[in-house]
């Protein structure tokens, strides 16, 4: 079998991509949900914080949320809105797929209350 001796066919040219923002360009595959690593970025460009000094910012405030809604505490962020725990007693269900009656245990939920100031801005 011999080669042949055509050249091979050349890929057409195409133009580099156009440069997106930071934002855009660090996006997860859900448009609509900003990432933490997208709020270290918005506070180390809106303060004087690096931004090794701001992820430790973001991280120490998600952790004291996190440490009081534990304890039992509410905990609220003006102009944001209220978390807080709430109690959800057992009840019945129906297990999908085989409409068999399941029991779901009592457990916690993490509620959000928004602030009446967001609620107007929206």
């Amino acid at each position: 079998m011999a080669k042949s001796s055509k050249p091979a066919a050349k890929k057409p040219a195409t133009r580099p991509a156009a440069k997106a923002s930071k934002a855009v360009e660090a996006a997860p595959a859900d448009a609509g949900k900003i990432a933490k690593t997208q709020i270290i970025d918005m506070v180390a460009d809106r303060t004087t914080l690096n931004k090794k000094q701001a992820g430790e910012a973001v991280s120490t405030m998600v952790d004291c949320v996190i440490d009081a809604l534990r304890s039992g505490h509410s905990v609220g962020l003006p102009g944001l809105g209220t978390l807080s725990i709430a109690q959800t007693a057992a009840r019945t269900g129906v297990k999908p797929g085989t409409s068999e009656r399941i029991t779901i245990p009592a457990g916690k939920k993490v509620r959000f209350k928004v602030a009446t100031t967001l609620k107007g801005t929206l």
